[in-house]
């Protein structure tokens, strides 16, 4: 109930929505309701049923008073008017207009309060999507290495969907139809409140029986989401790893894992499928056998005399007890395909409660520019229980440049992402400008910052809009300067459509130097006082290095800059070079003094010099 109410609250606020859908909602059963009132005098006086000294009483006018009685009794008058005047043909057809017009207004009152609905679902499910896009965006960088992509991608979409097409497309029966019960009831008990307490006796058993399924499918329902999140996991990593996959001829390997996942998901749906299909037939089944026991109590009341219904009364009785199933069976067929809509919600609300390890300050300080340095005090950082750097010193002034090397895994990369605050450290503290860049916003901190990585990251967009990412209202002319100093003006003039031209997924269409000149476009646009460089040139073949050295020449020019090398050719001119292995900075200094020194740079040299 509680997974349920927290989806109902992405509608807020209700009263835009509530009162509206009440009054709807109340006309379209009071209107069904009417076309079943309208037997009991079809059958009395069309078929002289009751005798005509009961119906003097209804000749004369009622005096009002809000009760059930009044109406009755005014009904019955004008019943009886028209009856006088047009006699039995006429008054048959008095009753079908009626009727008539009674289905026709509850049919259009049922039509308002599906589209208030419908305003309903799409307030919960967009304010859902928005809710764990923004909170997955927020997350820290450090959440996605434990989270399967795919898993995440599944929850973000075939659990919301899950939830729109159960949780809310039950709204209507989770609202309407306890009114429609309670509405109907009213009447029944009006009728008979001897016979309508045997019905209350007998209907919660049917209910119990169908509860007792709906509870076993949200584990199935659980199984079956998760299942579904490892099944786009493994789309996501074969679209993606093709060419790998062919090269080492593996389709049969991840045919045969792809396979075992989707019998599995098969196999926990045809489980799912029993249950749920089992609820209607036997709720079906009560029903019918709930009837059965109500003609023989009922019946043997009425003939017996104990009971002040007639026998239209007790035919009037039965038929508005039998629409009082329809609703009853659509709350049961609801509770089943609930279950699957509260596991899928739960698992997205799993997202939406993880809290990011990357917390805005309370009061964050104002980031006026980059003035002084960057530093780094005693500091040290682990995942998990691994810790990855010890202690590190070190301080970047403004309009210098350090490279960070040393061998793979060694912690360059974490290091590197201290900076822009994608992790903070376990221990020690990083000052920008002698304050503490977590007393900043990430935000105003990123603002100061453009990071150019070994792995392009482009978007399925034009050149264009690839260049000016991040960056609102870049005109034509801001982006062409840029993309000419970061070498990139020439092959993209060549292109189709130029600078509107797609790139593809990922930027397939281009090949790695190409992508990379426009991710180097990308930071010269943004124009940032530091930039922080992760190995940018080290998966190029040696024309396409050369052309985005340059360009990266271009762009470090009077900016301070951290940079990861792996070829040491490409650094041998900053400032200072911090040599790390294992965590920890073994060797400090610039390209000479290191080059003098025997050590773990000096052997790195001599290896790629080879």
């Amino acid at each position: 109930m509680k997974t349920y109410l927290r989806i109902l609250s992405y509608a807020r606020p209700f009263g835009r929505f509530v009162p509206i859908y009440i009054f709807y909602t109340f006309f379209s059963i009071l209107f069904g309701l009417i076309n079943f009132t309208l037997l009991k005098p079809l059958f009395d006086v069309i078929f002289e049923q009751v005798a005509p000294a009961s119906l003097e009483q209804y000749r004369t006018l009622p005096a009002f008073s809000f009760s059930i009685e009044y109406f009755t009794s005014l009904f019955n008058h004008f019943f009886l008017t028209v009856q006088d005047e047009y006699g039995k043909m006429g008054t048959l057809v008095f009753v079908c207009i009626i009727i008539v017009i009674s289905v026709f207004l509850s049919n259009l009152f049922t039509y308002l309060s599906g589209v208030v609905l419908a305003k309903v679902r799409a307030t919960v499910i967009k304010g859902m999507r928005m809710d764990i896009f923004q909170k997955v965006g927020a997350l820290h960088i450090g959440y996605f290495s434990n989270e399967r992509k795919g898993d995440l991608m599944s929850k973000m979409t075939n659990d919301v969907q899950e939830v729109e097409n159960t949780i809310v497309q039950s709204l209507r029966v989770v609202f309407r139809e306890p009114l429609t019960i309670i509405l109907y009831f009213s009447v029944l008990f009006f009728m008979s409140v001897k016979l309508t307490l045997f019905t209350i006796l007998i209907i919660p058993i049917s209910g119990a029986i169908i509860g007792g399924i709906t509870r076993r499918l949200k584990k199935r329902a659980v199984q079956s989401q998760q299942s579904l999140g490892r099944i786009v996991n493994i789309l996501d990593e074969t679209l993606g790893g093709m060419r790998v996959i062919k090269a080492f001829n593996a389709e049969r390997f991840v045919g045969k894992k792809f396979d075992q996942e989707t019998d599995y998901y098969s196999h926990v749906n045809v489980s799912m499928a029993r249950k749920n299909e089992l609820a209607s037939p036997i709720s079906q089944f009560l029903g019918v056998t709930v009837v059965a026991g109500i003609l023989v109590y009922g019946g043997s009341l009425v003939l017996s005399g104990a009971s002040n219904l007639g026998a239209s009364d007790f035919i009037t009785y039965i038929i508005i007890f039998t629409q009082v199933l329809n609703p009853a069976k659509e709350i049961s067929r609801a509770a089943s395909s609930i279950q699957r809509g509260i596991a899928s919600a739960e698992r997205i609300f799993e997202v939406i409660n993880t809290k990011s390890e990357i917390t805005p300050p309370a009061n964050p300080k104002p980031v006026s520019g980059f003035q002084d340095a960057i530093e780094f005090r005693g500091v040290s950082f682990a995942y998990e229980d691994k810790l990855v750097l010890i202690n590190i010193n070190f301080k970047l002034e403004r309009g210098k440049t350090i490279a960070l090397v040393g061998p793979s895994g060694g912690g360059k990369s974490t290091l590197a992402d201290l900076v822009p605050r994608f992790y903070d450290p376990t221990a020690g503290a990083i000052k920008l400008d002698e304050t503490d860049i977590r007393d900043f916003s990430p935000e105003n901190l990123r603002s100061l910052m453009g990071i150019v990585t070994q792995e392009s990251i482009l978007f399925n967009d034009t050149v264009f809009n690839n260049i000016a990412f991040g960056i609102e209202n870049a005109t034509e002319d801001q982006v062409i300067d840029a993309a000419k100093i970061a070498n990139a003006h020439s092959f993209i003039s060549q292109l189709e459509n130029g600078y509107h031209t797609s790139i593809g997924e990922r930027g397939s269409k281009l090949s790695g130097g190409q992508r990379q000149r426009l991710s180097i476009a990308r930071a010269v646009l943004k124009n940032p006082p530091i930039l922080i460089l992760d190995e940018a040139t080290s998966a190029l073949d040696s024309e396409s290095e050369l052309l985005v050295q340059e360009a990266l020449t271009k762009l470090m020019y009077n900016r301070t800059t951290l940079v990861i090398a792996h070829r040491l050719s490409t650094i041998q001119h900053a400032d200072e070079i911090l040599v790390i292995e294992k965590g920890q900075i073994v060797q400090r200094g610039s390209h000479a003094e290191l080059m003098g020194t025997e050590g773990l740079y000096q052997k790195l040299s001599s290896i790629q010099s080879v």
